[in-house]
């Protein structure tokens, strides 16, 4: 389209457009995106998908209320349109104190490449080629009897982002994926279990076989569970799981959470909230990593940040708004999607590796539950209280014993932060990514 052969003229005449309809001051940000996936299921294709789109958003203000507008269509009539209606939606928007675009003293300066997306596209029938492989894969270990799908996609997206404050940047990313999904045992007895990567290049991706046998493994694992007695143990998560700790733990250090007072840790800046030996690193600069990036959602300069540092809670993560509510200075961590606006999020989020070993750590145990499934979401931010369905494994004589399922573990996120031990397998791939992780003591509920 038109708007892309010049995107910088492109948005500077927009913003310039909503200066003289009225604005004091406005962004926007304009994307495009395109996908690709394909689907096998059982030897057989039963998918191709393509899409593309392009959105365009607009945010006007006038003294302290703002509006925000969206298009897909970048004609002149709808460019004119959007523009009318942002001023006046702006105009008649409840007062907020604390909106408002950057000051250009804030900005980001430099242009930082962090080699976020892979120049090659994959085609169709190479997307279908890593779908059979995976699956096919699966589906060759003994005693795996279904499958609910090999799936490999691809999708590259390129955003900019414009103020009327001066600032413009663009990012490119890019992402390869796959994943199977298998089932094993017959009846009421069957368990199922999947594997996936995902990376920015397709070089970085695991071999499909690889991926697909380990998924028959998870799933063949499962089989036969039983149920346990009611009792208090330590609880060890593998490190797909693990990631969920972070994903509260961010949650609860959002700017929105403490300016609106509805978290556990709204009082702990600087003060011990995971055990000593615990350090969580946000790190948006990580080359060709799948969260990074150099500028925030309002232009501002990004930076590695040890969110715990030795157990210490350091800080919170701010964009403009809530940092001015908080009389804080914000973070560079502001993100924007679709037609919202900015709001606070961690980039890529990591728990720094202990030094112990899981085999390590499950032998200094001795009994207790290794988790490698959750289910449902019984975790309040607001109190720190945790309670959720789990499945994984019994561990006696500091060995995985037998599989165990229908069980519920709880606890409070206080607590459970407080004793938290990370081992040494740290992996990143993911995005938000944890080692294994071991508390101390966790009701173990069953029959």
């Amino acid at each position: 389209m038109a708007a892309f052969d010049d995107p910088s003229g492109f948005l500077g005449n927009l913003l310039a457009r909503v200066k003289k309809a009225g604005a004091d001051s406005a962004d926007v940000m304009l994307s495009e995106s395109q996908s690709l996936s394909a689907e096998r299921r059982l030897g057989k294709t039963e998918g191709l998908e393509r899409s593309e789109s392009s959105d365009l958003t607009l945010r006007a203000l006038i003294g302290h209320r703002q509006a925000i507008v969206s298009a897909s269509d970048f004609s002149e009539k709808t460019v004119a349109a959007l523009v009318e209606r942002a001023v006046a939606m702006a105009r008649i928007a409840p007062e907020d104190p604390f909106c408002g675009i950057a000051d250009p003293s804030q900005l980001a300066k430099a242009t930082v490449d962090l080699d976020t997306a892979d120049p090659v596209a994959p085609s169709a029938e190479t997307l279908d080629e890593r779908a059979a492989a995976v699956e096919d894969a699966a589906l060759s270990v003994k005693g795996i009897t279904n499958s609910e799908g090999g799936q490999a996609s691809w999708g590259r997206g390129r955003y900019y982002l414009a103020a009327s404050n001066g600032f413009f940047g663009s990012v490119t990313q890019t992402s390869h994926s796959i994943a199977v999904s298998v089932l094993a045992g017959e009846g009421t007895a069957m368990e199922r279990d999947d594997d996936y990567d995902i990376a920015i290049y397709a070089a970085d991706l695991k071999d499909p076989t690889e991926i697909g046998r380990n998924a028959a493994a998870r799933t063949l694992r499962r089989l036969n569970p039983r149920k346990l007695d009611t009792t208090k143990a330590p609880v060890m998560f593998e490190p797909r799981v693990a990631t969920s700790f972070l994903g509260h733990f961010a949650s609860a250090i959002n700017g929105q959470s403490i300016a609106r007072g509805t978290s556990f840790l709204k009082d702990k800046n600087g003060q011990a909230v995971f055990a000593p030996g615990i350090t969580i690193i946000d790190d948006p600069l990580r080359r060709r990593a799948l969260r990074s990036r150099a500028f925030d959602g309002e232009g501002l300069p990004t930076v590695k940040r040890a969110l715990i540092d030795k157990g210490i809670l350091t800080g919170f993560v701010l964009d403009l708004a809530t940092a001015r509510q908080l009389q804080l200075s914000p973070t560079g961590t502001a993100t924007r999607g679709g037609s919202g606006l900015p709001s606070p999020s961690t980039s890529n989020l990591y728990l720094a590796a202990g030094t112990k070993t899981p085999e390590q750590m499950m032998a200094e145990i001795g009994t207790g539950l290794y988790v490698t499934s959750l289910i449902g979401m019984g975790v309040s931010i607001v109190t720190g209280d945790y309670s959720r369905g789990a499945s994984g494994f019994w561990i006696e004589n500091g060995e995985i014993a037998y599989p165990v399922a229908e069980i519920t573990i709880a606890g409070t996120l206080p607590e459970m932060f407080a004793g938290l031990e990370a081992a040494s397998d740290l992996v990143f791939r993911r995005g938000t990514d944890s080692p294994t992780v071991r508390v101390p003591a966790m009701t173990v509920a069953g029959r």
